[in-house]
């Protein structure tokens, strides 16, 4: 097996101008020696458990533009991001990526409509923005995604039906056997379902790896469907 772009990651918690709130993120305390060793990493965990923004912190420091697209993005439409990169140190391998793309669910509007301002003649607009959302995300994996390449995708279900999500996975599985790295923060059962994936989940303390059937991506769901009638009479009070 290929040693994997990205090694490791540590975070030097002792740099005096780290914000504030970053101190606050249970999951990323003592974060020192976090190691990559498979083709696909996903990160699990609840809603602002700091997925999203350790995933960000990696995308920068590996060259991506903080509100995504490849590393020949470089647009600021509002600079949001945490300094967490500037702490984070990336352990990569002597191999290097053919290629990669950052997605972000939450500026893709932002990189579509770059998208075509970087456009000319050479090179034609995909025209994103005359797509669903979930076309044209599909529209930049069928374009992005090739072998021995690196791609950070954040919550790429976001856009998807379920059949949708099948067919990333898919997309994913394939790239990854010819020599690609994913690391993907994710609330898919369906994408979490990949095989021979390492899960690292964010919730209960420190970031620590955890089997499919422990997610709350999939209990949660399995019990909603086991029990609807019930769950829905407590929750609604009815």
């Amino acid at each position: 097996m290929s040693e994997q772009f990205i090694k490791s990651i540590s975070i030097d918690w002792d740099m005096p101008e780290l914000a504030g709130y970053l101190y606050e993120i249970e999951a990323l305390k003592g974060v020192d020696d976090l190691r990559f060793t498979k083709p696909v990493t996903f990160f699990v965990g609840e809603n602002g458990s700091g997925k999203s923004t350790l995933l960000e912190a990696i995308a920068i420091s590996c060259g991506f533009n903080p509100e995504g697209g490849t590393k020949n993005y470089g647009f600021s439409t509002y600079d949001s991001h945490s300094n967490l990169c500037d702490a984070l140190t990336v352990g990569k391998s002597t191999r290097r990526p053919r290629w990669g793309y950052y997605y972000r669910a939450e500026s893709f509007y932002n990189v579509a409509t770059k998208e075509m301002d970087y456009a000319d003649g050479d090179h034609p607009s995909e025209r994103y923005h005359e797509r669903s959302h979930g076309e044209s995300f599909m529209g930049v994996v069928l374009k992005n995604l090739s072998p021995n390449s690196l791609y950070i995708f954040d919550e790429p279900e976001a856009a998807l039906s379920p059949q949708r999500q099948l067919s990333l996975l898919a997309e994913v599985y394939d790239n990854a056997k010819a020599g690609s790295q994913f690391i993907i923060a994710t609330h898919s059962p369906v994408l979490l379902g990949l095989p021979d994936a390492d899960i690292w989940c964010f919730d209960d303390g420190k970031i620590h790896p955890c089997r499919y059937e422990e997610t709350g991506s999939y209990a949660i769901p399995v019990i909603f469907i086991n029990n609807r009638e019930q769950l829905l009479n407590k929750l609604l009070d009815q």
